[in-house]
């Protein structure tokens, strides 16, 4: 049942409504033939709900009714006097057996919430229905094994309990419990936690994409790696017309599991592009996809039989202390399980809890048929000892405290808040940038030519761009002064010729700058080298196989920040909503300052909705507070602060094409 319209509908589909009256044409959909819900303007002139443009442009390029061209970013939102006067329509309470008001269509949501005895009927009865939670007992196992708890350990480095599938320390955004890391929970004016949503969900796919040419790119952007504080690989972008988007089946957000049975679960970053850039006419795929969040009613305890249950005790040194673990929900079993083990969080640094255990108590309270959120909230309001019993299928080998195990999921470079440092007492770093140690290094070419030779070479980027990137060399020709000199490589930035800044200027003014300037009889040119390229990175810039060449997404991180150009996104929310994404990186006291990255963004929530903001940007800042030597838990309550807007001040690098 969903909680804002009070009616049965699909997760992802539209809102139901019992409109009292008959509604104008204007105001239909003629996609769904419903009132339009969030409505959509398109370039030619027709409105549709949001939901239903976002689908029907995910398999058409066209207008549905007069079948112009059309992509979704060309549409917009429909002006605030047609949004207001959807939301006047008066529709009918749902639960009419109980409750025959009218209202609004905007007020039905705080009228099921705090008003109606009929949804207040419904909540008691479905309370009435689950299984009573008692506190101090313990979950009745099948089969009983003590192991006794291992002392109390200093984390060096672990990261919020999240209560989502991603391999990321999840963003507890926009809950009205201070400690409360899903946002799936909202307290309600009775006191009573009331699940606006239930956990998200997440699936493992395999998916086979076919090639009739080997050789053909698949036509998605890449970011993400072990040598990032991202960890996984996860898909930034689907390029339109490429072989991934005529699939349909990989979306922005999946996490990049496998390549034709090899694990790149744990892999560099230019690891992952070499093997997923390996012709062959067929691929095989496992990625984990995030489904949104979930209403569906847990379903009968499975069967616990040649099953061990174990049972663990973590000791946190002070109440706010994260321990590390990221749980889910399984589409297909009941529960909660774990998903990983943060590298230098509590739980791992223990060594005793193992992925995929379930979790059937937590501190004594019943969690056979609870969610995540329930967890987080029952490990965060505990005071130091959390006694945990888990159920382990035979043969589960405990993960590796140290190094990051084979699961499918895992991450070795995702653990991302200061495990309970007094951060709070730390000087913050004199200094204008976050980052890790720059990877680039400056040069100045001056050579002298003939004034009709040519530069010979061809650039990118340009402030115009999308992510609006520095001018680049994308190619030196072997013809030409610079081909000859041999100092300017292809992947350099641009930074001035002759004494003009190129730095903010767009493409075209660039190549104007760079044509003009070459008709002299010397040339000085300003540029920026990366450096310390591995065997891998040469190979890939060497071996292009057939690829349009662009710097890989791992290059752009180091470069500094007076050549990053930020944009502002605005997101806003009702005040049940999460923002929907979640975070990794801050500051850590055994790596220093990392940036913060956009690990995962959540069907179905405003961050979705939006669509400016992609997997793999960097948070400068939060309301015009600067992220700069934050730490993970410092940047989670200060999301968690901001009620219905947020504006966050981004750097948007484009993924590794593959």
């Amino acid at each position: 049942l969903c909680c804002e319209c009070g009616q049965f509908h699909l997760l992802l589909d539209n809102h139901l409504y019992n409109f009292q009256d008959e509604v104008d044409d204007e105001l239909i959909c003629h996609i769904c033939l419903q009132p339009l819900l969030q409505p959509m303007d398109t370039p030619c002139g027709h409105t549709y709900c949001f939901k239903c443009l976002e689908n029907f442009m995910q398999e058409y390029n066209f207008c549905p009714m007069d079948r112009k061209k059309l992509s979704f970013q060309q549409c917009h939102k429909s002006s605030l006097l047609v949004r207001n006067l959807l939301d006047k329509l008066v529709v009918l309470c749902p639960f009419k057996a109980d409750c025959q008001q009218t209202m609004q269509r905007c007020e039905l949501e705080a009228h099921l919430q705090n008003r109606c005895p009929g949804f207040k009927k419904y909540k008691s009865e479905l309370q009435r229905k689950k299984n009573p939670i008692s506190k101090g007992k313990e979950d009745p196992p099948t089969k009983a094994e003590t192991t006794p708890p291992k002392d109390p350990e200093v984390p060096s480095g672990g990261s919020s309990l999240v209560a989502e599938s991603s391999a990321a320390a999840v963003v507890s955004l926009g809950t009205a419990e201070p400690g409360l890391v899903n946002p799936a929970f909202e307290e309600t004016e009775e006191g009573e936690n009331l699940p606006q949503r239930t956990s998200l969900v997440a699936e493992t796919t395999t998916i086979e994409i076919h090639r009739e040419d080997p050789e053909e790119e698949l036509g998605m952007r890449i970011v993400g790696g072990k040598d990032t504080p991202l960890g996984n690989i996860v898909v930034q972008e689907v390029l339109r017309d490429s072989v991934i988007a005529a699939d349909g089946r990989i979306a922005p957000g999946d996490h990049i599991l496998e390549v034709n049975g090899v694990n790149i679960s744990s892999v560099t970053h230019c690891q992952a592009v070499s093997f997923l850039r390996h012709p062959g006419p067929v691929l095989h795929l496992m990625v984990l996809q995030e489904k949104g969040f979930s209403n569906k009613t847990a379903q009968q305890d499975s069967s616990s039989t040649n099953r061990e249950v174990i049972h663990v005790t973590l000791i946190k040194r002070e109440r706010s202390e994260p321990l590390g673990i990221k749980l889910i929900r399984k589409t297909d079993e009941a529960g909660i399980f774990i998903l990983d083990l943060l590298e230098g969080g509590l739980a791992a640094k223990n060594g005793k809890l193992s992925r995929n255990d379930r979790v059937l108590s937590i501190n004594g309270q019943d969690l056979r048929q609870g969610t995540p959120e329930a967890a987080a909230q029952i490990i965060q309001t505990s005071d130091s000892r959390v006694n945990f019993v888990v159920l382990r299928q035979p043969g589960m080998q405990l993960s590796d405290p140290v190094e990051d195990g084979s699961t499918s999921n895992s991450s070795s470079s995702s653990s991302s808040s200061n495990g309970g440092s007094p951060v709070h007492h730390r000087r913050r770093p004199d200094q204008n940038h976050y980052r890790r140690k720059s990877n680039y290094q400056k040069k100045t070419v001056a050579i002298k030519k003939e004034p009709k030779e040519s530069l010979g070479i061809t650039i990118g980027g340009g402030r115009d761009n999308k992510n609006k990137l520095p001018i680049y060399v994308t190619s030196v020709q072997p013809i030409g002064c610079l081909f000859r000199d041999g100092r300017i490589k292809r992947g350099d930035v641009l930074l001035s010729i002759n004494g003009i800044d190129l730095t903010h200027l767009n493409y075209y003014e660039a190549v104007s700058a760079l044509k003009s300037n070459a008709a002299s009889h010397s040339v000085t040119l300003k540029a920026l080298e990366i450096v310390s390229l591995n065997s891998t990175e040469l190979s890939l810039d060497i071996k292009e196989q057939g690829f349009s060449w662009s710097p890989l997404w791992i290059s752009w991180l180091g470069l500094p920040s007076y050549l990053h150009c930020c944009q502002d996104i605005v997101l806003s929310k009702g005040n049940l909503e999460s923002w929907g994404f979640s975070i990794v990186g801050g500051f850590e006291e055994s790596k220093g300052n990392q940036p913060f990255f956009i690990k995962t963004i959540v069907p179905g929530t405003p961050a979705f909705r939006d669509r400016k903001l992609k997997c793999g940007d960097e948070i400068v800042a939060v309301n015009g507070v600067p992220a700069i030597g934050m730490s993970n838990s410092e940047l989670i309550p200060m999301l968690k602060e901001q009620r219905n807007k947020v504006t966050l001040t981004v750097v948007s690098w484009p993924g590794s094409l593959v």
